[in-house]
């Protein structure tokens, strides 16, 4: 079933854009001067180690968290300045902000009143997330995963054009990953904008066209997924020889840096498939395999955030 629906109508398609956001708490800083968009189309996932402040960044863009300086903005509007936020935003934050004696279904409906949607859009997003065999079950009886489902259920209520979720895939097994990556993936389709942080970055290299990078408070970086990992590895190459003496003695002659893995091949850093190639050639040396490594985006960002992990914040 698609997100959009004839009993709520799409808000309306517009992009987040923080302007040098800043959050301090006495003498901690928790965001700090932090710049950065989420454009329509576009998933864009939001990165930092424990205590970056991507939380608090996203507290301040539904106006739970007030800035000390700097805004954050959807459509160049503060939420509080929204017509009807219900039907431009939509969030989880929490999954488990939902009362335990409460059922799904009157949860939702709850939501739903206050953003004057009738109960056709309920039936509607129990629907769309997997819950509807669950509707009358009271929320304390669910799993983590459900309670997932039941969040982001609440977040699509409005039909919203934008939606931020915070660790969507916690507590989801490998189907419910695959669903709300499928369902980002249908909903930016459409042209709304999706801005969603996750620790795990299987996930988001799989599912994120663009990254917003952070740590303590700070911008490490903002590119495409792509741009990013390439930006930030150093190119090297794998190689195995028949004879890995050889070529250990060509390389070193050649003044190619390169060390030896597990298997007696080699990683070559500093040069590329081709110059190895030539290099193993000149010698004759045959060789089993050659090409290119890449780096994952974990490996990518953890290198990056090694020095910026922070549990609790910094002192100005």
């Amino acid at each position: 079933m698609s997100p959009t629906s004839s009993s709520a109508r799409p808000g309306p398609t517009v992009g987040i854009r923080s302007e040098n956001l800043t959050k301090k708490y006495g003498s901690t800083v928790a965001v700090d001067d932090l710049s950065f968009t989420a454009e329509p189309g576009v998933i864009t996932g939001f990165l930092g180690p424990n205590g970056a402040g991507k939380s608090t960044t996203m507290r301040m863009l539904f106006g739970l968290i007030k800035p000390t300086a700097g805004t954050i903005t959807i459509g160049g509007r503060d939420i509080t300045d929204l017509d009807d936020p219900a039907r431009t935003i939509g969030a989880l934050l929490d999954a488990r902000a939902v009362h335990p004696h409460r059922s799904a279904s009157d949860h939702l409906l709850a939501f739903a009143y206050a953003a004057g949607l009738d109960r056709r859009r309920v039936d509607e997003v129990l629907d769309l997330v997997g819950l509807s065999d669950a509707a009358g079950r009271r929320a304390g009886e669910f799993s983590l995963g459900m309670n997932q489902r039941l969040g982001i259920a609440t977040a699509l209520l409005g039909d919203p054009g934008v939606l931020v979720l915070d660790e969507p895939l916690n507590g989801l097994d490998p189907e419910g990953i695959r669903w709300i990556r499928t369902l980002m993936r249908d909903l930016a389709g459409e042209g709304r904008t999706i801005l969603f942080s996750s620790h795990l970055m299987s996930e988001m290299e799989l599912t994120a066209d663009n990254l917003v990078v952070v740590g303590q408070g700070r911008l490490i970086a903002e590119a495409t997924l792509d741009e990013f990992v390439r930006a930030n590895t150093t190119q090297a190459v794998a190689v195995r020889a028949q004879s890995p003496a050889g070529l250990g003695l060509a390389l070193r002659e050649a003044g190619v840096a390169f060390s030896t893995q597990p298997d007696s091949s080699f990683l070559v850093v500093g040069t590329d498939s081709s110059t190895v190639g030539k290099i193993a050639a000149a010698e004759g040396i045959a060789l089993e395999r050659l090409g290119p490594v890449r780096e994952s985006l974990e490996d990518v960002f953890l290198r990056l955030t090694h020095d910026v992990t922070d549990f609790e914040g910094r002192a100005a």
